[in-house]
């Protein structure tokens, strides 16, 4: 086995991180950059800013982050790989041509093509095309349809001699996993070593994620002005240590990796991704040094034989007033006040001949909202009144905006002000998720420099067979275990994470000693979780075990009311369910209190 490793660089983990990661990294020995900018509703944006500027269609962050570093990029040999494409992969790479000429740099840059479906979608069958989760059929008019491609097309790229690779639509995985197909030479049939890989690029997309942000113990973590961008030193066996650039805030350990590894994941022991299905149930963690960690243990199966596929729609307007209001009866007031600007709104409507609201949505932040029938508060002498209104026409939600402003006038003394003034609608934007057959469509591409686009085989056969998946089954240790117990909140004895799969959630609770799974495991049953999460579960709740972390994981089905930019909520994409998932009290060992963290 060779002795060789690639460090890689995790420099950016969404539209709008930080610019302070790339010069943090580059003060460490790096041979790659991983530049991470898309989620569904950033497609959208995109697409958007794109139909007002065939120039634009890339989150301008790519470019402009790199710019100031290209010199020292180009004279290390360090090379790049970023889904900073957007939906206009090669106006990105004019952007970024044009900054290594004033740099006095020349640097090969490859685009990968193949993600837009827009133009295959009446040969794919539009009318045979059904949402994945709620089976509805494929909306007239979309924004955007972006197949997630894999890392063959990063990996041929970088074969014929590319710097910086500039993607569309992928796996977020698959900008890691190219690299090192290239560096290692990994056949797209070597699924253990592809199920190895794909954890790096999973663990290095959202940034300092890995290295102390949003962490359950977020007391614990240093210097979050300066909190460190993980680094990931990779072997050819597929193992890899994360670390962090030194004389950096945040910290690397086995928890924050834990919490990262689960991240967005559905069912941990078959993560469907375009080049395998991975295996992350047996996930090992090890703590080598002080902020490195050590993950070994995935396992892989054959990829299925389609791509996943997220199209965006316009489906209407939406208007979002935010009131402040202020004194004793604060939350009885804002409640009224919803009540009535929806009323006197939808007296202007009934003047004009116009329909009804879609949806209208009321939170009253600093009440508890966002537990629903868990509010424990009531009593809030300061909150924040926020509407969602929602309408096929946006002359309606301006006939509502022109009201606003009569709040401080007709309404509850108290009302303090308006938060960002009168709100302007703004297009409903909804997601839809399908499947398609990889062999429907044509095979990606890549462009170099100025050379003619390059096809890239992949395989369209599949091979998955879910018979195949080995899931994990607790010792079979019971609760009901004749010990003495003592109640206490979850976060005592696990960590948690959480974040969204489309309109659902996904919660890992990751236990903070492995002696704990057994338990935990007999406690924490989807029903539990289910009922915890009252209205939001009605979809149902799955539960799925990763016993090498050690942790549980559950997808609440149907939880985010649309997910995403379609979802009403001040938590669209369940980011603060980990946060009620540990406030559940749950029975443990009373032996076990001397070893709990004081939370």
């Amino acid at each position: 086995m060779s002795n060789k490793t690639v460090r890689i660089g995790g420099a950016s983990g969404a539209w709008g991180d930080s610019p302070m990661a790339i010069g943090q990294l580059l003060t460490e020995p790096v041979d790659y950059l991983m530049m991470d900018y898309l989620a569904e509703v950033t497609m959208s944006l995109l697409a958007r800013a794109r139909l007002k500027n065939p120039d634009a269609g890339f989150p301008p962050d790519f470019v402009g982050y790199l710019k100031p570093h290209l010199a020292s990029i180009a004279g290390r040999g360090i090379k790049v790989a970023s889904n900073g494409g957007g939906v206009n992969p090669q106006a990105a790479k004019r952007a970024l041509e044009a900054a290594c000429t004033e740099a006095g740099l020349s640097l090969r840059i490859a685009v990968v093509e193949g993600d837009d479906l827009m133009p295959h979608l009446d040969t794919l069958g539009r009318d045979s095309l059904r949402d994945a989760e709620s089976g509805d059929p494929l909306p007239s008019t979309l924004l955007t349809a972006n197949a997630y491609l894999g890392a063959l097309p990063i990996a041929a790229a970088f074969d014929a001699g590319a710097d910086i690779v500039i993607t569309g639509r992928c796996a977020d995985s698959s900008l890691a996993l190219g690299i090192l197909m290239h560096e290692f030479g990994w056949a797209a049939n070597d699924y253990d070593k592809l199920a190895a890989g794909s954890p790096v690029g999973h663990i290095l997309e959202c940034g300092p994620q890995a290295t102390g942000g949003v962490f359950t113990d977020w007391q614990s973590v240093p210097g979050w002005d300066n909190i460190g961008y993980p680094l990931a030193e990779c072997s050819a066996d597929g193992s890899f240590v994360v670390s962090k650039p030194a004389n950096t805030g945040g910290m690397v350990t086995t928890a924050t990796i834990g919490e990262q590894v689960l991240y967005e994941v559905g069912d941990p022991a078959a993560y469907l991704l375009p080049d395998v299905t991975a295996d992350f149930s047996h996930v090992k963690l090890e703590q080598v040094g002080e902020n490195q960690v050590r993950l070994t243990g995935a396992r892989g199966l054959p990829p299925t034989k389609q791509y996943k596929v997220s199209a965006t729609w316009a489906d209407g307007w939406r208007a979002v007033p935010m009131v402040a209001i202020v004194g004793y009866d604060a939350v009885a007031k804002a409640e009224r006040t919803a009540e009535a600007l929806l009323a006197r709104a939808r007296r202007h409507f009934a003047e004009r001949g116009l329909a009804d609201f879609s949806r209208t949505h009321v939170e009253v932040l600093g009440a508890e909202s966002s537990y629903g029938s868990q509010s424990r508060t009531r009593d809030s002498r300061e909150v924040v009144l926020r509407v969602v209104a929602e309408h096929e026409d946006a002359k309606a939600l301006d006939l509502m905006a022109r009201e606003v402003g009569s709040i401080g006038l007709s309404f509850a003394q108290g009302t303090a002000g308006l938060i960002g003034g009168r709100p302007k609608p703004t297009p409903l934007i909804r997601l839809f998720t399908f499947f398609v057959d990889k062999a429907a469509l044509p095979s990606p591409t890549f462009t170099l420099a100025d050379n003619a686009p390059q096809e890239v085989p992949v395989p369209v056969d599949g091979g998955f067979d879910p018979a195949q998946v080995s899931r994990a089954e607790p010792a079979g240790r019971s609760a009901s275990d004749q010990v003495e117990t003592a109640v206490v909140p979850l976060r005592r004895v696990a960590h948690g994470r959480s974040g969204d799969k489309g309109n659902s959630s996904n919660i890992a609770i990751v236990c903070r000693r492995p002696e704990y799974f057994d338990w935990l495991c007999a406690e924490l049953t989807a029903e539990r979780i289910a009922d915890w999460f009252g209205e939001w579960a009605e979809g149902g709740t799955t539960r799925y075990l990763a016993p090498g972390l050690p942790a549980l994981n559950f997808l609440i089905h149907g939880a985010l009311a649309g997910g995403g930019m379609a979802s009403p909520r001040i938590d669209p994409q369940g980011k603060a369910f980990a946060q009620r998932a540990l406030e559940m009290p749950i029975a443990v060992p009373r032996a076990w209190l001397r070893e709990l963290p004081e939370q």
